[in-house]
């Protein structure tokens, strides 16, 4: 009984918006108290006019709120001597919580609903069910509070049964009346059904997440492989354009130090010159000197004398050897430079619109999806014609060089390094990358569609299609197929068409093989990495004759 009267004591000082024990009481006119900020949210929350959360009693103009002294002291008194919140046991049901149906008063927290009873129970009422044999049966779920949703408008009586004709949940009444003649069973039975497909979809959910969580995995990769070779390359290309600059500084030296060594040789030879010429000068002005002091001796028989010691005059050995090329010395050199220099440019300005659009052409997005329709396959079609240099000697190409028949005879063609010999093989003039697509038309038996690598071996066993790493082949029989790679067979067990498409994805490394007809039927699929282009080729048997066809 004192526990009651605990209990009752908490309810009455107790806040019934926040539900916890009243802080800051304040009465208003109709004598229910609240906790001061609880009641004035409370307001606030209404338009023009206030009223009281449990008797719905309205004031007008709002109410001035004053503390109640008494009851905020008789709050203390009462948490002084131990009364506190409800009991950890007793947990009270919130705005949000579906409440105890049974508990009469301020309600507890339900922890259980039951579809039978179609009501909901706290702790201590829902004992009853967990005791007593007659609930034994009850189905007990999670507190909800749209039990009411399971009872049937029209009969008032639990929905137990579901329409699949109708798609819905209804009585037994329900199923012998309107619904009669529908294709109903129990809603157990439609459950477990609909938890069979819902666990199925959770299972492709659960598939599909891990494929885009490897998905997101390899995407993560694909960001740093792309980060890590970007800075690579950017590491790479200033040393390498570092090297071109200090090789050009090198040239630049170099020119500088052969014109400065030529400029000392041939001013030393100007100035040894110049010192020849000064002495001569200097001869010949004492010569002059002497030749007019004699020219003014009056003694004739003096002048006589003294004039056969002057020796003749010697011809000058340099006048004629001097030319005087007014400023053109070194300015060849400055045109030779000008001219590597326009060089340069022509050949920076080619190579660097191959690299920007080698930049460019840098893909790093995913793979498409590879296409389903011929349409969607055409696309990516390329025309294919055949390189005679590779063509073995009794092969016959034709057709604009598209076609190619096996002779009896070697054909009258000239020796190449290109050309296949062991084998009844061409190769195709186009390299191929990126996304691909071409169709070849066979007429006879022994027909091999294939691509390979520019340098597969062109003799030897080794050298046919299909026989090598460097190669993949599909080999077309009258009636049956194969694949073939690094001298590895596959068996195809599908009907054999005269024409066959093949689809190349060069960069996500995929290779297939399809049967055209009305439809795309796949042959063969190859999941591979390919390092280098690759070539379309055909590998024929006597008397056959392939095609590389022309796709609209």
């Amino acid at each position: 009984m004192a526990q009651k009267g605990v209990d009752l004591d908490q309810e009455t000082f107790s806040c019934s918006i926040c539900l916890d024990l009243l802080k800051d009481p304040v009465t208003i006119p109709c004598g229910h108290s609240y906790c001061m900020k609880c009641i004035q949210g409370f307001w606030d929350a209404e338009e023009k006019i206030h009223s009281c959360p449990q008797c719905r009693k309205t004031f007008i103009p709002r109410p001035v709120l004053v503390k109640n002294t008494m009851l905020a002291d008789l709050v203390d008194q009462l948490k002084k001597t131990g009364l506190q919140a409800a009991p950890a046991d007793l947990c009270y049901a919130g705005p949000e919580d579906v409440v105890c149906d049974v508990c009469t008063g301020r309600k507890l927290k339900a922890i259980k609903s039951c579809l039978i009873c179609l009501a909901s129970y706290c702790e201590k009422h829902l004992q009853s069910h967990l005791d007593a044999a007659a609930f034994k049966k009850h189905k007990l779920v999670e507190p909800s509070k749209n039990l009411q949703e399971n009872i049937c408008s029209r009969h008032d009586e639990v929905m137990k049964m579901f329409c699949r004709t109708d798609k819905k949940c209804i009585c037994y009444l329900c199923s012998v009346d309107e619904h009669r003649g529908h294709d109903t069973v129990s809603a157990a039975a439609e459950r477990t059904e609909r938890q069979r497909e819902l666990e199925e979809s959770q299972q492709q959910i659960q598939q599909r997440i891990q494929d885009r969580e490897k998905e997101v995995k390899l995407l993560q990769q694909e960001v740093e492989a792309i980060n890590h070779s970007a800075d690579q390359t950017v590491k790479d290309s200033e040393k390498i354009f570092t090297e071109m600059i200090r090789l050009i500084q090198k040239r630049s030296s170099d020119v500088k130090q052969q014109i400065r060594s030529q400029q000392q040789t041939e001013v030393s030879r100007v100035k040894d010159l110049q010192e020849e010429l000064e002495q001569e000068i200097t001869e010949l002005k004492r010569r002059d000197a002497e030749l007019k002091q004699l020219s003014f001796t009056e003694d004739h028989s003096q002048f006589l004398l003294n004039y056969p010691s002057l020796p003749p005059l010697s011809e000058s050995t340099h006048s004629s050897s001097i030319n005087v090329r007014p400023l053109r010395y070194f300015e060849d050199v400055t045109a030779a430079v000008s001219e590597l220099r326009d060089k340069l440019q022509d050949i920076l300005r080619e190579e660097w619109t191959n690299i920007s659009l080698t930049v460019t052409h840098v893909d790093v997005l995913l793979p498409e999806p590879e296409p389903k329709s011929r349409a969607d396959f055409f696309k990516y079609s390329c025309q294919i014609t055949l390189d005679p240099n590779t063509g073995n000697r009794q092969l016959l190409l034709s057709e604009e060089n598209r076609k190619v028949t096996v002779m009896e005879k070697p054909q009258s063609e000239s020796d190449h390094p290109d050309r296949f010999t062991d084998w009844f093989q061409v190769l195709s003039r186009e390299s191929l990358t990126g996304r691909c697509y071409w169709e070849v038309e066979r007429r006879g038996t022994g027909v091999c569609v294939a691509v390979a690598n520019k340098n597969i071996s062109r003799s030897g066993d080794e050298s046919g299609f299909g026989l090598n790493d460097k190669s993949w082949s599909l080999v077309c029989f009258p009636d049956s197929f194969s694949f073939h790679h690094n001298n590895i067979k596959y068996s195809i067990s599908a009907p054999v068409p005269s024409r066959v498409g093949v689809y190349l994805d060069h960069r996500a490394g995929v290779l297939s093989f399809y049967s055209v007809s009305e439809s795309m039927t796949l042959l063969h699929r190859v999941q591979t990495t390919f390092t280098q282009p690759l070539y379309a080729g055909l590998g024929l048997g006597y008397g056959v004759t392939g095609e590389f066809c022309k796709l609209k």
